[in-house]
């Protein structure tokens, strides 16, 4: 990929989430693999059973039980007591987790095309309006080298602005020069490390601090130099298990096919002698790029993915490819549902 300095991060709420977007997600719910308990009453089905208006089923009545929840209709057919039993609605706990590393800084530059760093944030609000617009907890992380952020579970319309301030802070330039330190106003809390924080330290922090049960959404590249597989193992076993994990990998159109890649002008520029400097470790390799060698990358990549897929698979975890370029709206209301991820 090709990191660009034309890149800009949204600078709002609007630049995040359309209107459009927002009146379509109203209509919608995200939907979970498993059922699960809440804290709070909400919109969501659990197994528990208590005081709702949907019925789910009868049982016996014990001696102590409510005599208000008697069903007196089959009393009268049968002479015997049952107790109606309703589905419980709680709330869902969601959490999202924004990668912010210098590899997430490329994707964009040429036309509309947005850096994955840019698409993460628009997914991240999309995904935390549909949870506060069903009345679920939601909380909201973001890390790179600097360090672990996170936004204190917000629940309710009332926290769509908390969260996109701490979402658009995420991008800024003043939170990234200014290191471990959130920006005014952001909302975040900091989880200080104790030195330069890798991957897997990351996803140690956050595995270590969620609790509870519900979904999690990770949005990263996954273009990880110390290697994915241990700091997905700690998410995955986060919570005892009890969370339905998906990896959303955001990648840009050259990454996924580096002869598409493009300068600031439209024009191709990987064919050739060319200078590469890796964004996140600052080392440089010169290479000369020609179809030979893109055969190679493009191999060496499908079987990175075919790993990555069958790692994900065997730990429960759901893994959605998302382009750089991708209209959110489309994501959300069309990939997104088909996967049953949104109903």
């Amino acid at each position: 990929m090709l990191a660009s300095p034309q890149n800009r991060t949204p600078q709002s709420i609007d630049e995040l989430i359309s209107p459009q977007l927002c009146a379509a997600l109203d209509r919608l719910d995200l939907a979970s693999r498993r059922l699960f308990a809440g804290k709070l009453q909400g919109e969501r089905r659990s197994k528990a059973r208590g005081r709702s208006v949907e019925f789910e089923d009868y049982r016996q009545y014990v001696p102590g039980d409510d005599l208000r929840h008697v069903d007196w209709n089959v009393f009268a057919r049968l002479d015997r007591f049952f107790i109606k039993i309703f589905l419980e609605e709680q709330d869902l706990a969601v959490h999202v987790a924004i990668d912010a590393s210098a590899s997430m800084e490329s994707g964009g530059g040429s036309g509309r095309a947005a850096s994955k760093l840019v698409q993460a944030q628009r997914i991240a609000m999309s995904l935390a309006y549909l949870g506060l617009t069903n009345n679920n907890r939601v909380v909201v992380w973001s890390f790179d080298e600097t360090g672990v952020r996170y936004l204190p579970p917000v629940r309710g319309k009332a926290g769509v602005e908390r969260v996109a301030k701490f979402v658009v802070a995420e991008g800024h330039p003043e939170r990234k020069l200014g290191g471990r330190n959130p920006v005014p106003g952001s909302g975040s809390l900091v989880i200080e490390p104790a030195a330069e924080i890798t991957f897997t330290g990351a996803m140690r922090r956050i595995a270590q601090t969620r609790t509870g049960k519900g979904v999690f959404v990770l949005l990263s590249d996954l273009l990880v130099s110390e290697g994915y597989e241990q700091g997905l193992s700690m998410l995955a076993g986060a919570g005892g298990g009890g969370w339905d994990t998906t990896v959303m990998q955001i990648l840009s159109p050259g990454e996924i096919d580096p002869a598409s890649e493009l300068d600031g002008s439209g024009g191709r520029i990987v064919i050739g002698d060319l200078r590469l400097t890796d964004c996140e470790t600052g080392r440089a390799a010169e290479v000369t790029v020609n179809a030979e060698l893109l055969g190679r990358y493009l191999k060496r990549f499908e079987d990175y993915q075919a790993k990555l897929r069958g790692f994900l698979r065997a730990r429960g975890m759901t893994h959605v490819v998302v382009r750089s370029d991708a209209d959110v709206g489309a994501l959300m209301l069309g990939e997104l549902r088909r996967r049953g991820m949104v109903g």
